[in-house]
């Protein structure tokens, strides 16, 4: 179990309470060149990064993935449990290798450091990444 300190508690709830998810979720799905690969719905899209910023089926699970972190914001102490069935998804059906999850939160913490700009100290960004490396972890664990 994780421990969260009040303050990684109210900057976790307030990053979020203030995320435009329609800007963040696109954005942090299309951040990375490396992020080239989409796959829903048996349809695999391959195309460079300028393609990918404007595919639509990108940016709405963009957006998806912030509304799915919204579950662990209101779960913070057992989000193992809260993504145990996400977990088993990814893993078990969807074959979403683990380092993707790894990757994404990387991307969310650049795009939501650039939106914050000055908002966004020292110790705000040690509390998101706290939160997202939990996010991480509960993700990953049905491959371990």
């Amino acid at each position: 179990m994780v421990e969260w300190t009040d303050f990684e508690r109210a900057t976790i709830q307030s990053i979020f309470s203030k995320m435009d998810y329609d800007d963040v979720g696109p954005a942090a799905l299309s951040t990375n060149d490396k992020i080239i690969y989409f796959c829903t719905l048996s349809v695999c899209i391959y195309h460079n990064a300028a393609a990918i910023q404007g595919n639509t089926m990108v940016a709405v699970h963009g957006k998806t993935v912030l509304h799915g972190l919204d579950r662990a914001v209101k779960n913070m102490d057992d989000i193992k449990a809260t993504y145990a069935e996400l977990s088993v998804l990814h893993s078990e059906k969807l074959h979403v290798d683990p380092d993707n999850f790894r990757l994404l939160a990387d991307c969310l913490t650049i795009v939501v450091a650039a939106r914050m700009g000055a908002e966004f100290t020292a110790d705000v960004q040690g509390a998101f990444q706290k939160f997202l490396a939990v996010v991480v972890s509960s993700l990953g664990k049905q491959y371990h």
